[in-house]
Order: C-alpha cells, then structure tokens, then sequence
C-alpha cells in the first residue's frame, strides 16, 4: 500500500482533504496527515521529517498558502527542503492566496455544506470566476457565508467540492498532481 503524506500548515487543510481525497484515491493509498503549526513551522521543519520518513513507499504532497507571497519563489523555496531531504520526487502545490480560495471556486460545495442556499448564484460574478486573484479569501467567505469557520468549514465543504468544476486555478493544479501520482504508481 502506498503512502502519501500530505504536509499541511494547518488543520482546516486536513479536514477538508479527508473529505475530498477518499473521492479521489483508489483504497490502495494509505493517506498521512503532517499538520505543522503555521507555514513558518512547516518551512522550519519540513526538510527533518522528509529525512526521517522511514517508509520507501512513501510519497509527499507539501500544501502551502501563497498569501502575500510571490508564488514561484515560495514554491522554489519548498522545492529545495524536499530536495535537501532527499526527496525530490515531493509535490509542491500552492493555494493561492489561501484555502478559502477553493472554497470561493465551487460556491455550490459552501453553499451544500454551510450555506446560504443563494452561493451558487453568485458563481458566475466576476470576483468568483477566478478566486485566485482575491487577495483576502478568508474574509470574502465570511463575508458571503457566515457560518464560515475554518477548522468546521472545512470538513464540511471537503466532502462537496467537485474536482471537475471548481474555478480554483490553483485547486485544479493541486488535484492534477494527485491525479498524476496514482497514474504515475510506483514511477512517482
């Protein structure tokens, strides 16, 4: 059974990937969650877990928010811890800016999960067409859904989120990844 490790800054990125990851990944994958206390946290640490990871079949997905920083560089910089460690087969994914982001991408998941009802109507307006280019996600969601909190949110709106139809740029990259690892296998 290959494992993947996905390496978080946080726990709402947990809880939305166990309810997004069992609609993507064959029962062959035994999935890890690292959870560090922030992205500083996860920077500092990283490159020690990769190198004392014991497992060989073990592949790594290092999620981290853009926020305000400029996107190649952040993802150059994870780049180098994983290849520091030895692991340069890990995928670095970036949500841009943040997670909320790709819960801005598909309104009908926020709305299914938390509500209101009348999100998805608000999905072909010009701020929601591409959430990636909003610099406060976090915000315009609770602005919009109320109910938004982030470590419960999360775990709500996961199990939601189409894979297919979010207008997430940077969510669709993430799940093309993935999808790339299993139909990599052990080629990863």
């Amino acid at each position: 059974m290959t494992q993947l490790v996905f390496c978080l800054e946080e726990p709402s990125a947990r809880e939305m990937l166990k309810g997004l990851l069992p609609r993507l990944l064959p029962d062959t994958y035994e999935m890890v969650y690292l959870v560090f206390e922030g992205k500083q946290d996860l920077e500092k640490r990283l490159s020690r877990k990769l190198r004392a990871w014991q497992r060989v079949d073990a592949r790594f997905i290092i999620l981290h928010d853009k926020d305000s920083a400029d996107c190649v560089e952040l993802k150059q910089r994870l780049a180098q811890l994983c290849a520091q460690a030895g692991r340069k087969d890990a995928l670095v994914r970036i949500a841009c800016h943040e997670l909320e982001s790709w819960y801005l991408g598909d309104l009908a998941a926020v709305a299914t999960a938390i509500g209101p009802p009348g999100l998805v109507k608000q999905q072909g307006s010009r701020k929601f067409r591409d959430p990636d280019r909003l610099a406060n996600p976090y915000q315009e969601l609770k602005r919009i859904a109320p109910e938004y909190q982030k470590v419960s949110g999360s775990r709500a709106i996961g199990p939601h989120l189409s894979m297919e139809n979010n207008h997430s740029t940077s969510f669709t990259v993430f799940i093309n990844g993935i999808q790339r690892l299993i139909a990599d296998g052990a080629n990863i």
